[in-house]
């Protein structure tokens, strides 16, 4: 798969691939178009990588929006098996910005949270591109104390600009609600896993992401909001979103020099756009080997360690009396 249109800096490498594609259309190659077409896929791999190991943070927030990068759902099609879709928040509806459910993750039993943005149009507008409301929160919250119940792990894939903002959500305590699901979770005796498979926005992000790991792929974000947001507040206008995302320090490398995550999983070369499947092996490894470790703790040790690393993120100076 390759990029959307939109990146410009996709456009070199949009250009190889569509050589490579051409060349390997030919069904009887001679020595020099095997020889031509070898050539040409390590010109690709270079490029690519000189092109991603550039990325600044505005371009990293771009490829983390790509229509093609691997949306929950593909991941509860190629990381776990059985999985089985729990309804409702008991309360007021079924938010389809959050999805849970049973799955199976190695043979684990686990508890699968996760933002759903869709894929086609109609999709993406019953779930509102992923921001979900406070039924949603409530949704995660009643499965996640379900999972704890009977000793299941947790799995959280966050891909969300942000909680939804309307004034419906605000009336139903979306602030309340976000916050509400991060106390449970810093507090739930069971491992709990955090992965940003794209965007991380806001507390949209947060109300799902406080657990034992806490990581972000390679080329997704983690930020307190989003750059347009952050460009509007500062300096009146999206036209600023670039100079915003830089201020952040949202890319993920950025993130775990700050101490503010623990992990970063590699993405294939390009981007997970660009390979569905190698993606979802690496996510499964990342998965099976941390939950294997997280559950041979004790479950107070457990949410101990869980609270000081929480604790411990950021940096406090004293400045004494004035």
């Amino acid at each position: 798969m390759s990029a959307g249109p939109g990146l410009e800096f996709e456009q070199p490498l949009q250009t190889l691939e569509a050589e490579v594609r051409r060349l390997e259309t030919d069904a009887e190659k001679t020595p020099q178009q095997h020889e031509e077409l070898r050539a040409t896929k390590r010109r690709l791999a270079d490029k690519t990588r000189e092109v991603y190991a550039g990325l600044d943070a505005w371009d990293t927030v771009r490829v983390a929006r790509l229509q093609d990068r691997p949306k929950f759902t593909d991941y509860v099609e190629l990381v776990f098996d059985e999985f089985v879709e729990l309804h409702g928040d008991k309360f007021y509806g079924d938010d389809r910005a959050l999805r849970t459910g049973f799955a199976k993750l190695d043979g684990m039993k686990v508890m699968l949270v996760g933002h759903h943005k869709g894929k086609t149009f109609k999709e993406r507008t019953e779930c509102y591109f992923g921001c979900a409301h406070p039924e949603g929160y409530r949704k995660s919250m009643s499965k996640m104390k379900m999972a704890a119940k009977y000793g299941m792990p947790i799995v959280c894939l966050i891909d969300t600009p942000g909680a939804y903002p309307g004034i419906g959500a605000e009336e139903r305590g979306q602030a309340q609600v976000i916050a509400e699901s991060m106390l449970l979770m810093s507090k739930l005796p069971t491992p709990i896993i955090c992965v940003v498979i794209g965007e991380g926005g806001s507390g949209g992000a947060l109300g799902i992401g406080v657990g034992d790991r806490v990581a972000v792929l390679e080329h997704a974000y983690y930020s307190v909001i989003s750059p347009e947001g952050c460009a509007g507040i500062l300096w009146k206008s999206h036209d600023f979103a670039d100079k915003a995302a830089r201020a952040l320090q949202l890319t993920s490398k950025r993130l775990q020099e700050l101490g503010a995550i623990d992990d970063v999983i590699e993405e294939p070369l390009g981007g997970a756009h660009r390979d569905h499947y190698q993606m979802a092996a690496r996510l499964k490894q990342y998965l099976v080997k941390q939950l294997r470790e997280l559950s041979e703790k004790p479950k107070d040790q457990l949410v101990a360690d869980r609270y000081e690393k929480f604790r411990k993120i950021g940096q406090f100076l004293d400045g004494g009396a004035a």
